[in-house]
């Protein structure tokens, strides 16, 4: 039985993306009764230290959604997080479907589909751009640049090599703000592979990332002429993501695996 939510909230801390412990990207999923204050959300965000938390909310008076689902790094909140979102529908789904209302990328759904899930987010187009100024901090000689309103800058590579040997000046990427930087190319074992970071939103290097994939999704789906194909995130911990693009929505699939239970205390 919940105790008071004030004082004893409900953790879950699960490897999304991960077809074993310690792979994958780590989220703490923390169901709500209610709504905190948004400095105490921040705080405990802060204080679990992982890529996101994600705090849910039953939404008993929308029909379109069964949970309100918010995220926080340990610095900022952010609009989109694709493997909180598949670790939230990993810890709270009963049936086949959960559903989950978001106040920026409208309503998230999450499905069983074989041995793991398939989460529908948002397909997002890119617009070419120079980016002189993130492409000095990412390093490396990227064959060409991509941007995305909202913080999203995406960075083609000519091969996986020089996408796994990335040293980004974390530093001077943080002077430009809370702005995503993917580097991608052609993938060797999988049809693509990328790496992501977030220095400006507190996340250095992010294990995996689906909210990258919303644009990762429609870019390969582009430039491959199919609209399903495979992709790994090779940062330390890895992961695997399957891709497909349905209408205007990115369809990822992937595993999950619960690593800690317990009470978070206040």
């Amino acid at each position: 039985m919940r105790t008071d939510p004030m004082t004893s909230l409900p953790f879950t801390q699960v490897d999304a993306f991960a077809d074993a412990p310690f792979t994958g990207n780590p989220a703490a999923v923390m169901p709500l009764d209610t709504w905190l204050d948004d400095a105490t959300l921040q705080a405990i965000a802060a204080e679990n230290n992982l890529s996101e938390t994600a705090f849910t909310v039953p939404t008993l008076d929308d029909p379109e959604a069964d949970y309100a689902l918010r995220w926080f790094t340990p610095a900022v909140e952010v609009k989109l997080c694709g493997h909180a979102t598949l670790a939230s529908g990993h810890v709270l789904m009963q049936g086949d479907t959960i559903r989950f209302r978001t106040r920026h990328a409208g309503v998230l759904t999450v499905t069983r589909e074989g041995e793991g899930y398939a989460l529908s987010l948002p397909a997002w187009g890119m617009e070419p751009r120079p980016l002189p100024h993130l492409a000095e901090g990412l390093g490396g000689a990227p064959v060409e640049s991509f941007w995305r309103e909202g913080g999203y800058s995406l960075f083609l590579f000519p091969e996986e090599a020089a996408v796994r040997a990335l040293t980004p000046d974390f530093a001077a990427l943080k002077r430009h703000g809370d702005v995503m930087l993917i580097a991608t190319a052609p993938g060797t074992e999988t049809d693509i592979v990328s790496r992501v970071f977030v220095p400006g939103g507190g996340v250095d290097e992010d294990p995996v990332t689906g909210s990258a994939h919303c644009l990762l999704t429609a870019f390969w789906a582009d430039q491959l002429g199919r609209e399903d194909f495979s992709a790994y995130q090779a940062s330390a911990r890895g992961g695997y993501l399957g891709c497909r693009i349905d209408g205007d929505r990115a369809v990822l699939t992937g595993q999950c695996r619960t690593v800690i239970e317990g009470r978070f205390l206040l």
